[in-house]
């Protein structure tokens, strides 16, 4: 037999191999993901898989892929951007919130924000105040500062309310930033 011919029966091999492999679950990563259960991007990112760059960040196992909670600040972006904290951020009491909203997500140059804890418990309530003309459709500042107690829980959510004078459930929005506590 040639050379030429062992190479390309070796190959050959090697590739059958590693396709059944994979067909067959014994491809190291795949059988991890079914050994380990992944149902969350966390659990996936915990497990080591890859995470890909992207926003939100995303990660596969056991042909799923997970995207990382965000909150809604994407749907809202058009009304209200978040400079701090950012989704997922690590953050302590007491905790600078800034970005900026449209002048009509606050009223007299105010808005409420609360934070929750896992289980939806109320930790602490505020406002942000507007840093500049709030009666505007403009983009403003806002910034304000905001203490609490996280009472043993690593997750909670940040809650930005547009303040809404009359109560009115249709005109009410929120901002929904998910945070781990330090």
């Amino acid at each position: 037999m040639n050379k030429g011919r062992v190479v390309v029966i070796a190959v050959l091999a090697l590739l059958v191999g590693s396709a059944g492999g994979y067909y067959f679950g014994y491809d190291i990563g795949f059988e991890k993901a079914v050994k380990e259960n992944i149902t969350s991007f966390d659990e996936c990112a915990a497990a080591g898989f890859p995470v890909l760059e992207s926003y939100p960040s995303r990660c596969s196992a056991n042909g799923e892929t997970f995207a990382q909670d965000i909150g809604n600040e994407i749907e809202l972006s058009d009304l209200i951007v978040i400079d701090n904290p950012r989704p997922n951020q690590a953050v302590k009491s007491p905790l600078l919130i800034s970005g900026k909203a449209r002048g009509y997500w606050f009223f007299e140059a105010s808005a409420p924000v609360r934070i929750l804890d896992e289980a939806g418990n109320t930790l602490a309530e505020k406002f942000v105040e507007a840093k500049g003309g709030w009666t505007t459709e403009e983009f403003v500042d806002f910034e304000g500062e905001i203490t609490f107690n996280p009472t043993g829980f690593k997750k909670g959510t940040l809650i930005l309310q547009n303040d809404n004078p009359f109560g009115l459930g249709e005109n009410t929005k929120e901002l929904r930033i998910p945070i781990q506590f330090e």
